[in-house]
């Protein structure tokens, strides 16, 4: 067993970019993800492996010093809330554009525009679609604990580097901030043993400089950089990775991640003790996005319950899996404000079963 620790979210996720050997760190704070640079800079997290921790002049100043760094084939993230990704969406996509592997976290808050400072899930539409200009997609993980958290640092590191994109972490500020036993991993080594021959080395005796840009003004050259891409974003969908709750028997099924599926987890609970059979299947990975196992699923089930801390996005991701081949339908507070296991269950009797 590694070593056992009590921390926040946002803490965890510093915790493990430190120990994910990742080389640099560069953002600027906005609640509620704020506790990301100040735990690197509490626990000095240059003396501990040099890993470099700055605080940008802004989002926009962030991302494109991890966008150069990102350039060197280090190991880099950024992180912020709702507002602050929105700042960082060109530079995001220069380096989708460019094939630059890197990670970025949002701690997901309530909006649009500035809104609050409470939790919320809307942010699924930017994060899944590729929320800046250009066809292009983005790796996304949705952890559900802290230690989800922690975990999902390393691996969104290894799939970045395996497919030269950026990762993001979608968590939300109920994940950020509240607090669970974490088991931390051991201390990773910086190098990685992924492909490096892209990197901006300089030239070498063996080849010419690499030059990495987003730029290319020939359309035709441009085509088939976007074909390359498209393919790349086809092989990324056997990454789908998913989680179900009681579905072997389940004859409604609902579907929600992150901080959603855990009081969905509940509701199933409730709905099982009332004799109604309810299951639910997590999305770990919003893209890609779980769809042949959710097709296979609505074949058993008679309705599907989208819970999300939105207005309703991910319910668009929903139907398409299932064809319209059965009811599904939307539940979700929004704004900052967090339904509760029986909202749920209210919502899901008079939309799915009552309906």
């Amino acid at each position: 067993m590694g070593e056992l620790q009590l921390m926040k979210g946002n803490e965890a996720i510093a915790e493990a970019a430190i120990r994910a050997g990742c080389d640099a760190y560069f953002g600027y704070p906005i609640t509620p993800q704020s506790e990301v640079l100040e735990y690197l800079m509490s626990e000095k997290a240059y003396e501990r492996t040099g890993m470099v921790v700055l605080q940008a002049e802004s989002e926009l100043a962030a991302i494109n010093m991890v966008y150069g760094a990102a350039s060197t084939g280090k190991r880099v993230m950024t992180s912020s809330s709702s507002p602050g990704i929105s700042l960082k969406q060109e530079g995001i996509s220069y380096m989708a554009g460019a094939e630059l592997p890197c990670l970025i976290v949002n701690v997901v808050r309530g909006g649009p525009g500035l809104g609050t400072i409470q939790p919320s899930q809307a942010d699924y539409f930017q994060s899944t679609k590729g929320g800046g200009h250009g066809d292009y997609r983005l790796l996304v993980l949705a952890p559900a604990s802290v230690q989800e958290m922690s975990d999902f640092v390393k691996l969104a590191f290894d799939l970045a580097f395996k497919y030269r994109n950026p990762a993001l972490i979608l968590s939300d500020g109920v994940i950020g901030q509240m607090m669970e036993k974490v088991e931390l991993f051991e201390q990773q080594p910086r190098a990685t043993t992924f492909d490096q021959s892209w990197v901006t080395t300089g030239k070498t005796p063996n080849r010419e400089r690499n030059i990495i840009t987003s730029l290319n003004l020939d359309p035709v050259l441009q085509e088939q950089h976007n074909h390359h891409l498209q393919e790349k974003y086809e092989r990324m969908k056997a990454e789908v990775r998913f989680e179900r709750y009681h579905c072997d028997d389940a004859e409604y099924l609902m579907v929600a991640y992150g901080s959603s599926a855990r009081i969905c987890q509940k509701a199933v609970l409730l709905a099982r003790e009332k004799g109604i059979r309810v299951g639910l299947l997590r999305p770990i990975t919003l893209y890609p996005f779980p769809s042949e196992p959710l097709l296979e699923l609505s074949k058993q089930v008679k309705g599907i319950l989208s819970v999300e801390m939105s207005a309703g996005q991910m319910i668009e991701d929903v139907r398409l899996a299932v064809h319209d081949t059965v009811k599904v339908e939307h539940y979700g507070r929004y704004g900052g404000v967090i339904h509760s296991p029986e909202e749920v269950l209210d919502a899901f009797m008079k939309k799915i079963v009552g309906g």
